[in-house]
């Protein structure tokens, strides 16, 4: 019930529609409980032996008012749907969107071990579930609960004795239904969690279908989305298996009622204890009595649905950020872009250290590159700076002020970075270069991309910076991606600016004329360049070379090329 609760509860900004879907099923109900007592009178009036013309009238008040009551009916149901499913989409896409927030807060680590297609599957599939139970379980309990009452209060009415009777298999059925939801839920749980499975083969296999194709990996990428859509179909079929089993077992249980009430009522009728528009009324009322508790029955499939639903989005919704913002977050306006590490040290979950005991200084203005070999920690560096990982031991500080007293958004909104790992959106070129200041004028986008040496391309393109770059830039070459990455880096025009591996997809002329916007750009802001071509960072203030998690050297290129260590070798290496 708890995920029920915590589900209503986010519900609160449409308890007004609630209500009134609520209002229009308790109308509905009362209008509906008048047809069979209409229909009785008109039975009584037409087997009473004395039934004349001067009758007429009344049957056709009847027949009015039975019109009336069914038109009532029909407008309240229209009303009751119309706004319990307006309602139910409104919470749903309110959830996506809370959803979708929560996965935008959360740390780089909480990613490191799930699926994308698992999360969109939550975010999507697991929230549809709701609509179920606010649009159908809900609503259809609330009716068929009033009627029950209703016509359980009208049988006792009629005859006591048969209303006892046609209680004899209401105890069957809740024992039935009680086994049956112990069985159905875990049913559902399994179901929900193989579409998410068969989503995540999907997603991977279309991501790598360049890697599928070249490697001629289509049977076995087929075959493992086979294999988890059988799974789905499995699953899938246990719950129908279930619940085709269950609904006739339901039916039949209550169908008992209806053939005790024929038995013993039509003895009644018989002895006239009853009269046959009584025994009429009576078996239009318990077709009434039973019908809703068969909904209500049918409604547990609803319900156990939305709850297994809701448990996969409310376990993602309570994943708590490993990055957060103090009560006491200082808000930067801006910085001069002085960085200060104190014996960092930092690892990944259950590996290995990647940085021990770093310390070094950064002042405003200089250009500090960072080298080393593969695996060592420089990226790391880089993301310990934009502080999508804390540091595991020791403290870095910005301005003196420790980046875990800074808010997370005033800190960013400093830097700008070009990762080696360049993600285009599926727009348009000037999109994508404005996409860090979005009220960018076309001339600052233009001469952005003049200074990353991408204009002379684009104006080549049949509509220039219109044009779209496809789904993750598919349309342009590495090298133009990251040159447009540069121009993007370069429009928002921050005090601190990260290149990591910037310009390794770069051929070497178009880096030659990069490195000088870079050298150009020396002095009026801190630059953090990460570089496996050592070419890329002979310019720097300062070169601290890295090795087996920790600093094995710092100094300018001449400075390290003449202690002979690890980066004058890799000097050597890349000119060989």
């Amino acid at each position: 019930m708890k995920h029920i609760v915590r589900l209503l509860y986010e519900a609160k900004k449409y308890y007004w529609l609630l209500i009134g879907a609520a209002a229009s099923i308790v109308i509905y109900t009362a209008i509906n409980l008048i047809g069979p007592s209409l229909i009785s009178d008109l039975i009584d009036l037409l087997t009473s032996g004395s039934f004349s013309q001067a009758d007429i009238p009344q049957v056709r008040n009847l027949a009015m008012l039975l019109l009336v009551s069914y038109l009532l009916r029909a407008v309240f149901r229209l009303a009751s749907d119309y706004w319990a499913h307006y309602a139910a989409w409104s919470i749903v896409a309110h959830m996506r969107v809370k959803v979708y927030d929560h996965l935008q807060k959360l740390s780089l680590g909480y990613y490191s071990d799930k699926q994308t297609g698992q999360l969109m599957s939550q975010v999507i599939n697991d929230t549809a579930q709701f609509e179920l139970l606010i649009a159908h379980a809900i609503p259809n309990i609330l009716s068929s609960v009033l009627v029950v009452i209703g016509v359980a209060i009208l049988l006792v009415v009629l005859n006591p004795w048969l209303t006892l009777l046609t209680f004899i298999p209401v105890p069957f059925m809740i024992a039935f239904s009680l086994y049956y939801t112990k069985r159905i839920y875990p049913a559902y749980s399994q179901h929900q969690a193989c579409l998410g499975d068969m989503n995540a083969v999907l997603q991977d296999n279309l991501t790598g279908l360049k890697e599928i194709q070249l490697f001629n990996r289509q049977s076995s990428a087929v075959e493992s989305f086979r294999s988890q859509t059988y799974k789905w179909r499995d699953a899938v079929m246990r719950v129908a298996w279930l619940s085709g089993t269950y609904h006739p077992m339901v039916e039949g249980i209550l169908s008992l009622g209806t053939v005790i009430v024929v038995g013993f009522g039509g003895i009644m009728a018989l002895e006239s204890v009853l009269s046959v528009g009584d025994i009429i009324r009576f078996l239009l009322y318990l077709s009434l009595f039973y019908a809703p508790i068969a909904t209500l029955v049918a409604s547990v499939d609803s319900l156990l649905q939305a709850v297994a639903g809701a448990k996969r989005v409310f376990s993602l919704l309570d994943a708590n950020p490993e990055i957060n913002d103090k009560p006491t977050a200082i808000h930067l306006t801006t910085a001069q872009g002085h960085f200060a590490f104190e014996n960092v040290g930092f690892n990944y979950d259950r590996y290995a250290p990647v940085l021990e005991d770093i310390s070094f200084e950064i002042k405003p203005g200089e250009m500090v590159a960072f080298v080393g070999p593969t695996g060592v920690g420089k990226t790391t560096l880089a993301s310990l700076i934009t502080r999508f990982y804390d540091p595991a031991a020791g403290r870095i500080t910005l301005d003196g002020v420790d980046l875990r007293d800074i808010a997370v958004s005033s800190l960013r909104n400093q830097l700008s970075v070009v990762s080696q790992d360049i993600f285009l959106f599926n727009g348009t070129i000037a999109d994508n270069i404005a996409f860090g200041k979005q009220d960018a004028t076309r001339e600052e986008i233009v001469n952005a991309a003049k200074q990353a040496y991408i204009h002379d391309f684009v104006v080549t393109l049949p509509q220039s910076y219109d044009s779209l770059v496809g789904e993750k830039g598919v349309l342009l070459s590495g090298g133009q991606k990251q040159r447009l990455a540069i121009a993007r880096a370069l429009l928002r025009d921050t005090p601190i600016l990260i290149l990591d591996e910037a310009t390794a997809a770069i051929d070497l002329e178009a880096e030659k004329k990069i490195q000088q916007a870079i050298q150009q750009l020396a002095g009026s802001r801190t630059l953090i360049v990460i570089a496996h071509r050592l070419s890329t960072v002979r310019r720097a203030d300062k070169i601290i070379v890295l090795n087996e998690a920790k600093i094995v050297e710092q100094g300018s290129h001449e400075e390290l090329l003449t202690t002979g260590g690890l980066y004058a070798r890799l000097c050597t290496s890349q000119i060989a």
